[in-house]
């Protein structure tokens, strides 16, 4: 089986996508000639020519009125938005017209696209591209989200997701494109090519969408997180030394909320991390949750480890990602609870 980075298994998911069905076309910001910011599309317009796969305008709304009037027409667009905080003069198309199409037309029509979108931090990249604003989709009906820890889920959900008939956000944690990334920036980068998650099938294969996978099995304490933030917490939970049980969501809308529900009631206890604000974050809806579903099984509060509710800085990267101490301590809190 083949070694490959997430930026690998996400150009192949493309290329077996387009290889398969001559109406998926790739499209944005210099995604074409020049493989796009992180080389993701890097060779798909020589392979299938500027029909299949183009350059946009810098024009992100402009990106979005396109794929979903392309959609609306019989293709599959797979459209990239450079950096996900590049996102939101696309809003308006994205949660106002491509979310509503089946609802709005009673079935007639569907929205077939996929809207790749490379986030969060970890990369020095400063308060306009380290932002995750993947709670902004989940709180719009239409629309399923996306978020991957590893190259062989990358390519699984992504060719999913460009089979699948409604509008799908498909977040990529941008720093772990190159490697399994456990949020200890002091030491050298462990590529994918030492991890068993960076084994991927060349061919075509799908995982599911709206199924979380357990990561690490425990019966101290669940902890449900997504994207980087997956490998900090089984990092935390190595270097703690408490036998954490952790879930990888995956998917969040839909959400796998039986596996959630199931290994709380086992542990008694629950930890949520994630990297994007405290306030209004997506932990906010999983902690309402587990709160309604495993009230009498909770033996102690439930906890969150998140970004602060500042614009990401530059200067205090580290401080700002919640890194394995962080997610460490939040453990030894809930043991002690």
């Amino acid at each position: 089986m083949a070694r490959m980075t997430m930026i690998e298994a996400v150009r192949s998911a493309m290329d077996v996508s387009m290889g398969r069905d001559d109406d998926v076309v790739v499209f944005g910001e210099d995604v074409g000639y020049f493989g796009g910011v992180f080389r993701a599309t890097q060779g798909l317009q020589a392979k299938y020519g500027k029909t299949r796969c183009f350059d946009a305008p810098i024009n992100e709304s402009g990106i979005l009125g396109t794929a979903i009037g392309m959609a609306a027409y019989g293709l599959k667009p797979c459209v990239e938005i450079q950096f996900a905080d590049y996102m939101y003069p696309a809003y308006d198309q994205i949660t106002q017209e491509a979310a509503r199409i089946r609802y709005r037309s009673n079935g007639d029509f569907t929205c077939p696209i996929v809207v790749r979108m490379p986030t969060g931090g970890g990369i020095f990249g400063g308060q306009t591209h380290s932002q995750s604003p993947e709670a902004l989709f989940t709180h719009v009906c239409g629309l399923k989200v996306i978020v991957p820890s590893n190259p062989y889920d990358a390519k699984g959900l992504l060719i999913a997701a460009i089979e699948d008939p409604d509008p799908v956000m498909f977040l990529e944690p941008k720093r772990l494109y190159n490697g399994p990334f456990d949020g200890h920036h002091e030491r050298p980068v462990t590529p994918w090519s030492k991890h068993d998650l960076g084994e991927v099938p060349e061919g075509h294969y799908t995982i599911p969408i709206g199924k979380a996978e357990i990561r690490r099995s425990g019966s101290a304490v669940t902890v449900v997180a997504y994207g980087t933030m997956v490998h900090v917490a089984l990092a935390a939970a190595e270097e703690t030394g408490i036998d954490a049980e952790v879930i990888d969501l995956r998917s969040l809308l839909p959400l796998d909320l039986d596996t959630i529900v199931q290994s709380v009631k086992k542990t008694g206890r629950c930890v949520v991390v994630h990297e994007a604000t405290l306030t209004s974050g997506f932990g906010g809806e999983i902690v309402s949750l587990v709160q309604e579903y495993c009230f009498y099984s909770l033996e102690a509060p439930i906890v969150r480890v998140t970004g602060w509710d500042t614009p990401y800085p530059h200067a205090q990267e580290w401080d700002y990602f919640p890194g394995p101490a962080r997610v460490g301590r939040a453990l030894k809190e809930v043991m002690e609870g």
